[in-house]
């Protein structure tokens, strides 16, 4: 990356910090009359589940310093929010949980909130709200440090989605190996002719959704009578090594049963290194290599098979 792109890029993070930030402003303007800053109401709800925390988790979870933490927390006992009592396997630590005053004082501020949230949603259409949506849970995704082990729902594609995965497999190939865009034409048809099948018996595509977001997809296509191919199998960067692809190649190979194909295929170059762990994982064998052009340029294409 050149310096004047990484530059363009740093200013770009920034003009969206302070946009964010005006953002925020505008949905907390109550706290100005409520006496709570956004920290303390940050804790006030981590609290309000119910479940006593110790002073290190709570710091953990909000990224608060110790001493700034411990101070709040001292303000909240004597105004009666908060009660401590010892940790029964940590004598160390104390477990702290909302009082009924806690949680009484709470309440209209989370209210409050959800409906500021409300108010700012219903300037935007429901597809808007939920492209917004979206994006913020990209945005904690990509730069979030918590593990990324939540639930995978595997379900089948809704409108515009098969569309959108053809965009980011033929942008991200692009990027990464400068693939032109006779991949993007061969990944169009592939989508295209799956659609235009529209065969659930012989044929199915899945989308990978993780915390409302996709990230990775598959879609099983017949060759043959006998034979089906492994299509568009794909996982984002950041959460791969996460078994994502392993759900979805497992899926492939089960449909392919149920629908009485006797062999599965795969195509791919050897320069990825993702589609050959997960068919050796998956019980495949390379059944033959071929150097072609494609996409603008020379590949080891090699041609993966299992028998079912």
């Amino acid at each position: 990356m050149t310096d004047s792109e990484a530059l363009r890029r740093a200013q770009a993070v920034r003009h969206f910090n302070r946009f964010y930030t005006q953002c925020i402003g505008a949905l907390h303007e109550h706290l100005s009359k409520s006496g709570f800053s956004l920290t303390e109401v940050r804790v006030l709800h981590e609290l309000s589940s119910g479940r006593a925390q110790t002073a290190s988790v709570l710091g953990r979870a909000l990224g608060l310093d110790s001493g700034y933490l411990s101070r709040l927390l001292t303000s909240f006992e004597r105004r009666d929010l908060i009660t401590r009592r010892p940790s029964d396997t940590d004598a160390r630590q104390s477990l702290i949980a909302l009082t009924e005053q806690g949680h009484a004082t709470y309440a209209p501020l989370d209210a409050a909130a959800v409906q500021e949230a409300l108010v700012l949603l219903d300037r935007l259409s429901a597809l808007s709200q939920e492209h917004l949506i979206a994006a913020m849970k990209l945005i904690e995704r990509l730069l979030g440090d918590q593990p990324k082990h939540q639930l995978v729902l595997l379900r089948p594609p809704r409108s515009g989605e098969c569309g959108w995965l053809v965009h980011r497999q033929a942008q991200w190939f692009a990027a990464q190996y400068g693939w032109d865009q006779t991949f993007e034409g061969l990944l169009a048809r592939i989508v295209a002719d799956y659609a235009q099948r529209n065969d659930p018996l012989r044929e199915k595509c899945w989308i990978a959704e993780q915390e409302g977001t996709v990230v990775g997809s598959v879609c099983l296509v017949g060759v043959s009578t006998t034979v089906a191919g492994v299509r568009l199998l794909w996982v984002e960067p950041d959460v791969r090594q996460l078994g994502i692809g392993t759900q979805l190649l497992s899926e492939c190979v089960r449909f392919s049963r149920r629908a009485g194909y006797t062999k599965l295929t795969l195509t791919t170059a050897s320069m990825l290194s993702e589609p050959r762990r997960l068919c050796e994982r998956a019980g495949f064998r390379l059944a033959g290599t071929a150097t072609e052009h494609r996409f603008g340029h020379d590949l080891t294409i090699e041609r993966w098979e299992l028998e079912l």
